[in-house]
C-alpha cells in the first residue's frame, strides 16, 4: 500500500458481544445523517458526495462519535466501492449504505480499541486516494462490472496490500457473475472455500459456522417460518459460502460472503428485536468485525 498500515492494539475490551439495542429513534447518544436529501436503499448518490456522513440514515439514524484529537488521520476507515451497474443480477453499489457503514464502524470502536473514521468513504477503484485505505467494501456484486482501467486498478490495489470485501449476493448467476469479474482481475487466480480453521474465525470472536444472515423483512418473517434465504434466486441460495482468493504467501485478498446479506445485519440492527439478537448480534457484527481485524493485521 502506499500508505503504511495502522498498527492496531485490537483486543477485545469485552468478553462477549453486549451491544446496546435501539430500536425505532435515537440511539448511541446522538444523530447521524444529514447532507443533500433523499437517500434510501439502493438510491442515487451524487458524484460530489464522498462520504456515508453526508447520506440520510434511511432506517432508524445513524451514530455519532468524535475521536482524541490527533488521531484524525491515523484511524481505520470503512471504504465503500463506488462503482458501474453491469447487466448481471444484483443491485446498487449504494445499497445499504449509509446506515450499515457508519453502523459496522461505531461497532468497531465500540467493541475493540480501535480508533474508527465516524465519517466513511465512497471512492473508485481508480481513485489515487485508494491507496491510502487497507480495507474496501463491495456491495450486490451479482451486477458487478469493471472497466479494464478499474480491473488493473484492482488488481495492483489487492496485490500491494489491500483487502476486498464482497458481500450480499445470493444463488447461482450472481455468484457466476462476480468470479468472472475475479477472474479478470486475476486470471491465475480462483476462489477456495474458507475452512472454519482459519484464523479469521478466530481473532477477534470465535465463529463456528457460517451462518446466514437474511435481508430484515425476511429475518424478521423467519421466527415463524424459518426461511432466512431470499428464495427469488436460481440455484441453491440456503448454504452460505465464504471463499478468498489468496495472494502467493496465503495472505487473503478478497472474502465473498455469499448466500447472506451482513449489510442487511449492520444497516436494520435498530428496527426489530427479534432480528437484532438473531443476525445482528449474533452472525453479521461477529464477522464483519473478525474480517476487519485479520485484513487490518495480516
Amino acid at each position: 500500500m502506499k500508505k503504511a498500515r495502522i498498527i492496531l492494539p485490537v483486543f477485545l475490551l469485552l468478553a462477549g458481544l453486549v451491544m446496546a439495542q435501539r430500536f425505532g429513534g435515537r440511539r448511541f447518544g446522538g444523530f447521524g445523517g444529514g447532507g443533500y436529501g433523499g437517500g434510501g436503499e439502493g438510491g442515487n448518490i451524487p458524484e460530489n458526495v464522498h462520504t456515508a456522513r453526508e447520506v440520510p440514515s434511511h432506517s432508524t439514524d445513524t451514530p455519532v462519535w468524535t475521536n482524541p484529537a490527533g488521531f484524525a488521520k491515523d484511524v481505520f476507515t470503512f471504504v465503500r466501492v463506488r462503482r458501474q451497474r453491469g447487466n448481471g443480477p444484483g443491485g446498487s453499489w449504494t445499497t445499504d449504505t449509509p446506515d450499515s457503514d457508519l453502523n459496522l464502524s461505531y461497532r468497531l470502536q465500540q467493541m475493540t480499541s480501535m480508533k474508527v473514521s465516524p465519517d466513511g468513504w465512497y471512492l473508485k477503484l481508480t481513485d489515487k486516494e485508494l491507496a491510502d485505505y487497507p480495507f474496501i467494501y463491495m456491495v450486490e456484486p451479482g451486477s458487478l462490472y469493471l472497466t479494464e482501467e478499474e480491473v488493473v486498478a484492482l488488481r495492483k490495489y489487492l496485490l500491494n496490500g489491500g483487502f476486498l470485501m464482497l458481500d450480499d449476493f445470493w444463488g447461482d448467476s450472481e455468484w457466476a457473475n462476480a468470479a468472472h469479474v475475479l477472474k479478470q482481475v486475476f486470471p491465475e487466480r480462483s476462489f477456495a472455500e474458507l475452512p472454519l480453521d482459519h484464523p479469521i474465525y478466530h481473532c477477534v470472536f470465535q465463529i463456528n459456522s457460517k451462518g446466514q444472515v437474511p435481508n430484515y423483512r425476511q429475518g424478521e418473517a423467519s421466527q415463524y417460518d424459518g426461511v432466512t434465504w431470499e428464495p427469488f434466486h436460481d440455484g441453491d441460495v440456503r448454504t452460505v459460502h465464504h471463499r478468498v482468493i489468496y495472494d502467493d504467501k496465503g495472505r487473503i485478498m478478497v472474502i465473498a460472503t455469499h448466500n447472506t446479506d451482513n449489510g442487511d445485519g449492520w444497516e436494520r440492527e435498530g428496527e426489530n428485536h427479534y432480528y437484532f439478537e438473531n443476525f445482528s448480534e449474533k452472525i453479521a457484527y461477529p464477522l464483519g468485525i473478525n474480517i476487519i481485524f485479520y485484513a487490518m493485521s495480516h
